[in-house]
């Protein structure tokens, strides 16, 4: 048995990792999109590092694009078997490959109209809607900690990895010369003590992991808990400044924890009195699947919507639907909140916000979760003092904060007791994904001080035996 990894490898997106048998059946662990990697972002997305054609199974971890971005392509380039995840996973997999395959449409149709002014050829989207309504035959749910039959010498489980709604570990039984090897695949892990999910599940002894690390040098705890936090930058920005708060969220996850934390709030009498904008359709259906699935809350949720039938609503609330609406926005002038996707503020309704609003003072904008460091959202995080956004270059005047704890990646101490259930002793290799290099190289320090001896930091297409 071997296997490649051929995205998320020392680089938290486009998270695909293949296993082939030895019998020559071949089982794609998710197939996710490389996002916020500058102009090489395209090219690395149009190339699998293997032929879609030849793989006989895929198992897919949670809906996030940089796990499920790439299915519409696998499926349009010739894969033709099943795809198994959890049934919220599904649910919202649906709302966001369809949303991704717009985008894509979209993004070309304005790139060849400058290519066709510069009398370059025209491309083609990775792939179109019609590519992602055909791929959406392929999911096929399958409930929590049941094994499921994938092949003759196959099964798989997938076990609550607490990230998103629906999102798991894979764990895999594999029989090879008569002989199981298990396999467990992490996802990514959540947090234990999530406001809204589920911890993570423990999970069987395994001979191979492949894990994870995204934040494995970083401790998410900070000082002032992450919804007092989150009060004080709206106080300051739209009581204090009398200006607009700006949050890049991710739809999926980050929406809804902030929907929840100000529900809170307004519950408990602290939240001011300002208006609160959702600018994102996607958020909008994300939400709802959210809602759809309540077996997937933790206990205090679950004891809230006895009281509460929508821990995700509040007065002074408002989705915005059509771009003239979001547009509105710009000219508003009085104090508000605008949650907008995408949560790297790298492309969507939130980077048109940015760019009105970054250059007055009056303004914060607020980055709640993690930025790959060459998006719109990292350089901010750093700290610059211009960017250029749509070939514009803005001064950056708006004050930029951060809250961190609200990461709905596990920090190291989540890391570690993911790993608590296992024995170093019979883990005969662990393999770290989804990080940088840097933050690799820390976590695994500590791996092996906690006895797992044999740790790999593999690179993009690296291919390696197991048995």
């Amino acid at each position: 048995m071997k296997i490649a990894f051929h995205g998320a490898a020392r680089t938290v997106t486009g998270s695909r990792h293949l296993i082939t048998l030895k019998n020559g059946k071949k089982i794609l662990l998710d197939c996710g999109m490389f996002q916020g990697m500058g102009k090489d972002t395209d090219d690395m997305n149009r190339d699998f590092g293997f032929d879609p054609a030849e793989v006989d199974y895929m198992l897919l971890s949670h809906a996030h694009i940089d796990h499920s971005g790439l299915i519409p392509r696998l499926v349009k380039m010739g894969y033709k078997g099943d795809i198994y995840c959890t049934y919220a996973t599904r649910d919202l997999a649906q709302v966001l490959l369809m949303d991704s395959a717009e985008i894509q449409e979209d993004d070309v149709k304005f790139s060849n109209k400058k290519r066709s002014r510069e009398g370059l050829p025209y491309i083609e989207p990775l792939y179109t809607v019609e590519d992602a309504k055909r791929s959406l035959d392929a999911l096929k749910p399958v409930k929590y900690q049941h094994w499921f039959r994938i092949s003759d010498d196959v099964e798989g489980m997938f076990t609550d990895a607490g990230h998103i709604i629906g999102s798991a570990a894979v764990h895999l039984r594999i029989k090879e010369n008569g002989k199981p090897v298990q396999l467990t695949f992490s996802g990514d892990i959540g947090r234990y003590g999530d406001a809204i999910l589920r911890s993570p599940d423990t999970f069987p002894q395994a001979d191979y992991i492949i894990m994870e690390s995204t934040y494995g040098s970083t401790l998410h705890t900070e000082a002032v808990p992450s919804d007092d936090a989150l009060l004080d930058h709206i106080y300051d920005a739209c009581v204090v400044k009398k200006g607009k708060l700006i949050i890049p969220a991710f739809s999926v996850g980050r929406t809804q924890e902030l929907l929840y934390a100000l529900n809170r709030a307004q519950l408990n009498g602290k939240l001011p009195a300002v208006d609160i904008f959702v600018d994102s359709p996607l958020s909008m259906e994300a939400t709802q699947v959210v809602k759809s699935h309540p077996e997937c809350f933790n206990k205090t949720v679950s004891r809230l919507l006895e009281t509460d039938k929508d821990p995700f609503g509040f007065p002074g609330l408002h989705y915005i639907r059509s771009v003239d609406e979001s547009k509105a926005l710009n000219f508003r002038k009085e104090p508000c909140v605008i949650i907008s996707a995408s949560g790297m503020a790298e492309a969507g309704r939130v980077k048109h916000h940015i760019a009105n609003n970054i250059s007055d003072a009056r303004n914060t904008i607020l980055l709640v979760g993690y930025c790959e460091p060459s998006s719109l959202g990292g350089r901010l995080m750093r700290g610059a003092k211009e960017v250029s956004i749509f070939g514009t270059r803005y001064e950056v005047k708006a004050q930029v904060g951060s809250i961190r704890s609200m990461s709905a990646h596990g920090d190291y101490e989540d890391l570690r007791q993911w790993l608590a259930c296992q024995d170093p002793r019979e883990v005969k290799k662990l393999f770290l994904v989804h990080g940088e290099y840097e933050v690799q190289m820390v976590f695994r320090d500590w791996l092996v001080k906690k006895g797992f001896l044999d740790i790999g930091i593999p690179e993009r297409h690296h291919e390696i035996g197991l048995t």
